[in-house]
């Protein structure tokens, strides 16, 4: 196949394939067999397009392409289930009440594509499951690219993607946006999937490489849609606005040889100010949407406060740590958890002191759940360095090498500790 029409066709299925399968969920109820289709249309598109050009409404194409299959499919199910005596008046029952298609084809896809996404976010799921539904549906990568990105072999992530779809089958979940409460409870489910994704890109838990662009690339993507999909969600523009800024450093976060470069020392000339534009201007976003409904700000919009902190610096001794110190208490009030007090502990070093921060790591040393989190004794062997407590602080960075599953990063600690 030409490469030229093979990237416009992956191009294509990227833009469409969250339209498209939001679409046909709404029409037969059944997100797997949607699924399922629209991969059909996509085969079909990939036989044909070489040969006959990229429509013109290349969305519409594949619409009507899955309409086709999906009604030959009605036609062999009623072939193999009727007598043929029967056939002639079953198949003209069973059309008169096929959905819509034609109305499916012009339909405003905004509200369909947010049911999908949460649908695809259901909690019924678990997160890994989740994350790999969304990244299938709505950002239209194959099992393969999704089994890449997170590390997992292809076979694993294809069960999966299979049990998640047969989950949400049986658990019979409706196709809609929820109201009310559950609305709130869902919405968290959503953009924790979307950060979960951009987290994985932006420091890979795993693997040989510090961070994996493609991943920060798709949450943005998917961030972008739910702000214009939900515009009046304050935590939807602060989660935009946290990513956006975020990845304005991605270039400056690793060396030539692949090294990372913490914050502290990266070049900020290198970070990407368009990036660091779109995310302040979500964030004004997100904070004039919240004091318009009279309601507080949320995790997300807090923490893009903290990274509007450092995108503001032009240099890393004009960094405002009293204020991120501020916004760290804010941010325990509303979500307290051992790994907000840990980030505030090092936020505390910068502004009081290396001495002062430790006394605050020093009483997270028994948090059932930092136990195995490498960042505890990375972040205490710093410490201990700047303290000039050498000895120890090499402990603790071996500790955190030891603990950590990235190659890149264990490369770095285990440096740290021959630099005691």
């Amino acid at each position: 196949m030409n490469n030229d029409i093979h990237r416009t066709i992956d191009a294509v299925w990227r833009i469409e394939a969250a339209k498209l399968i939001a679409g046909l969920t709404r029409i037969t109820r059944d997100v797997g067999q949607a699924e399922e289709l629209a991969q059909d249309a996509l085969e079909a598109a990939l036989r044909q397009w070489p040969e006959s050009g990229i429509p013109e409404k290349p969305g519409a194409w594949l619409m009507q392409s899955a309409k086709n299959r999906a009604i030959d499919g009605i036609r062999r199910r009623v072939m193999q289930q009727k007598k043929h005596a029967e056939i002639g008046h079953e198949l003209a029952s069973q059309e008169q009440e096929m959905p819509d298609w034609d109305a499916a084809l012009d339909d405003n896809v905004g509200d369909d594509v947010l049911r999908l996404i949460f649908t695809a976010c259901h909690p019924v799921l678990s997160a890994e499951a989740r994350a790999a539904m969304t990244l299938r549906m709505i950002g239209g990568l194959a099992t393969d690219e999704i089994a890449r990105a997170f590390l997992v072999a292809e076979p694993t992530m294809a069960q999966r993607i299979v049990r998640a779809k047969r989950t949400l089958s049986e658990a019979k979940v409706p196709f809609e946006v929820p109201r009310g409460e559950e609305m709130g409870a869902r919405l968290g489910s959503v953009l924790e999937v979307v950060y979960l994704i951009f987290n994985e890109g932006y420091t890979a838990t795993s693997g040989q490489d510090w961070v994996r662009p493609g991943l920060c690339d798709e949450a943005l993507r998917l961030g972008r849609i739910l702000a214009e999909l939900a515009p009046h969600e304050p935590e939807v523009h602060g989660l935009v606005a946290l990513m956006e800024i975020q990845a304005s450093r991605l270039h400056a976060r690793v060396a030539p040889n692949g090294e990372p470069i913490l914050l502290m020392d990266q070049d900020r000339a290198r970070w990407d100010h368009m990036l660091i534009r779109r995310g302040l201007a979500a964030l004004d976003r997100a904070e004039r949407e919240a004091a318009a409904q009279g309601i507080g700000l949320g995790p997300y919009v807090l923490q893009a406060e903290i990274a509007a902190c450092h995108a503001r610096a032009h240099t890393a001794a004009e960094t405002d740590w009293t204020r991120i110190v501020a916004i760290y208490d804010a941010l325990g009030h509303i979500t307290p958890s051992p790994v907000v007090e840990l980030n505030r502990a090092v936020a505390v070093s910068m502004a009081e002191g290396p001495a002062a921060g430790l006394v605050l790591v020093d009483a997270l040393l028994d948090e059932p759940a930092l136990k195995a989190y490498h960042l505890l004794p990375g972040v205490r062997g710093d410490l201990l360095f700047k303290l000039d407590r050498k000895a120890e602080a090499k402990a603790e960075f071996e500790r955190a090498a030891s603990l950590t599953r990235n190659a890149r990063e264990r490369t770095l600690l285990l440096q740290r500790a021959a630099e005691c």
